[in-house]
């Protein structure tokens, strides 16, 4: 579970957040990157008897799950981390591989833990702020955030690679900031999903779905979501997990959750409908409609939305405002409330953060756009 919370919180930060204009062949979810938690030199959580370790437990479920999703998605291409136990694969390095692949979607598969035997259960987690300090799954969602980010500590000149990241400091919002409110919301009906189906399976009892602060997804540019399936400090969880019969069942349960998050998914975007005749006959698709030129010279806005899709500038996610686009070779960045003028345009982004929680503020010129603090 060590890097389970971290891992899938980090992929969970980048999401397909709209429907672009390209042929109905090349939308819906197409690709799907499952990370085996933990591997090689990092076991992850270890089971009091130290027989069973939260590495194999993960990378089993993964093979199990990448062969049940492709059996019941034919077309969708899966991929892993890691295919072998003794491989360590660092965090950043599992967000690139997702990246790389040009994922529409991150699962990192963990094992949980605590140093008491009485929890158990599965939970499902997503990048975001750890607000309500009154539940009383906050401490425990903090102690697995502290444990997973700790995972960081076995690779070489960590500090450099995650400039500064402390993980001892779970707090931290270092890697929040790339989590848009599209990305979320696509992240949590994955999660809603996926809480149902595991719900009566072989891991009894629902945690529920948490946001918290995750450093493996920085890098990331689509949904993800971190499953913990079961205690591996708890008797019953640990004996559940024991039985292949039990892994295949659980594998089977977040296969078929897939299955119906893509189904809802590819509706959202058109991809369930015929392809045109003349798409299919090979005629070039339409161009994505551009959103307005940036104005010239350099002006300031709130940045709203990350993405590597095109965007309609009237799509109703801008709440009718005219976004900038800002494009780099990887990511559309959005841009609204834009004016040349920096105080100006605090007025304004004051007021749209309140319907868009993660934006911030941004000052674009020839080179690009920066953040403004």
């Amino acid at each position: 579970m060590k890097s389970s919370i971290f891992c899938a919180a980090i992929l969970a930060a980048c999401f397909l957040t709209a429907a672009p204009q390209a042929p109905a062949q090349e939308l819906g979810l197409r690709t799907v990157v499952i990370d085996p938690g933990h591997g090689g030199k990092d076991p992850g959580a270890i089971s009091k008897d130290k027989k069973t370790q939260e590495k194999k437990l993960t990378l089993e479920i993964s093979k199990l799950l990448k062969k049940k999703i492709e059996e019941l998605n034919p077309g969708v291409s899966v991929y892993l981390t890691r295919e072998k136990d003794e491989v360590f694969v660092p965090l950043i390095d599992r967000a690139k591989f997702a990246t790389g692949k040009e994922a529409d979607f991150f699962i990192s598969v963990h094992i949980n833990s605590s140093t008491k035997s009485a929890p158990n259960g599965y939970s499902i987690h997503l990048l975001g702020p750890s607000t309500d300090k009154n539940k009383d799954t906050y401490a425990m969602n903090m102690d697995v955030v502290k444990r997973e980010n700790g995972v960081i500590l076995l690779e070489e000149d960590y500090s450099t690679t995650y400039q500064g990241f402390d993980p001892d400091d779970p707090e931290s919002d270092i890697f929040l900031h790339l989590m848009t409110n599209a990305y979320r919301e696509q992240s949590i009906l994955f999660a809603q999903i996926v809480d149902k189906k595991l719900a009566g399976g072989p891991i009894k009892k629902s945690n529920g779905i948490s946001q918290n602060n995750f450093a493996v997804l920085r890098l990331a540019s689509m949904p993800a979501a971190l499953l913990e399936l079961g205690f591996i400090s708890n008797a019953t969880d640990l004996e559940a997990l024991r039985n292949a019969r039990n892994l295949d069942r659980i594998a089977q349960r977040l296969a078929e959750a897939f299955t119906e998050y893509k189904k809802l998914y590819d509706e959202s975007v058109g991809a369930d409908k015929p392809v045109p005749a003349a798409a299919a006959a090979g005629d070039a698709p339409k161009a994505p409609v551009e959103a307005a030129a940036p104005a010239a010279g350099t002006y300031y806005g709130t940045q709203v939305l990350a993405t590597k899709k095109a965007m309609d500038p009237k799509d109703p996610y801008f709440l009718g405002y005219e976004p900038k686009c800002v494009s780099t070779p990887t990511l559309n960045k959005y841009i609204i409330g834009v004016s040349e003028d920096l105080g100006e345009a605090r007025e304004t982004f004051a007021k749209i953060k309140k319907k868009y929680p993660d934006a911030f503020l941004v000052k674009v010129d020839d080179s690009g756009s920066t953040r403004v603090k």
